[in-house]
């Protein structure tokens, strides 16, 4: 009986092990989504390797591991923060609507990808990691801001609210705060 015991709480042991080793999330991942091209949207674990090699690697509940680079998602959300995939790089979302405010975050030039056994090289986006962008989200254009050109964006961005205009004039040099430019274009017929 002694030994039945020892067998029973033997195996209620494993089987509270695994179990418990089965809800923890495996290191360098944490809860996200992915949208791919197809727009479908599934939940899971992801890590971050955007900057790393502009991809996600994302585990499903059944435990498989895909990697998905830029050109092959449309969003991914991470952590809470929110990215959109243009031309195979990965975009922060700083503020959403019509124009959104982007900061890109990988830089997908010259990373080869496979259409079956031809190799396709990527141009990716203009611009670096962490340079700031304007995307209007209907014509699907993507422009590059600039201290040199900040100006010039406003302009032609914010044609018709001269009150997003006004705000892209504080910018200053801190391009950062051209979110409150595109924040007040996106709020103007509110």
């Amino acid at each position: 009986m002694k030994i039945l015991n020892t067998l029973a709480v033997t195996v209620l042991s494993l089987v509270f092990l695994e179990t418990e080793a089965q809800t923890e999330v495996p290191k360098g991942f944490t809860r996200g989504t992915i949208v791919l091209t197809d727009g479908s949207s599934h939940s899971g674990l992801i890590k971050d390797n955007i900057r790393k090699n502009a991809s996600v690697t994302f585990i499903t509940g059944a435990e498989e591991k895909s990697t998905y680079d830029g050109t092959e998602l449309l969003a991914a959300g991470i952590e809470g923060t929110k990215y959109i995939c243009i031309k195979g790089d990965f975009f922060k979302v700083l503020c959403e609507g019509e124009l959104s405010f982007l900061q890109k975050s990988s830089d997908a030039s010259g990373k080869v990808t496979y259409n079956g056994s031809e190799a396709i090289l990527s141009s990716g986006t203009n611009g670096k990691p962490n340079d700031y962008f304007i995307y209007n989200s209907i014509d699907k254009q993507l422009k590059l801001v600039s201290k040199k050109n900040v100006q010039e964006i406003a302009a032609t961005s914010f044609a018709d609210c001269t009150a997003a205009i006004d705000k892209a004039k504080t910018v200053n040099g801190d391009l950062s705060q051209f979110r409150g430019a595109v924040e007040e274009y996106n709020n103007r017929n509110k």
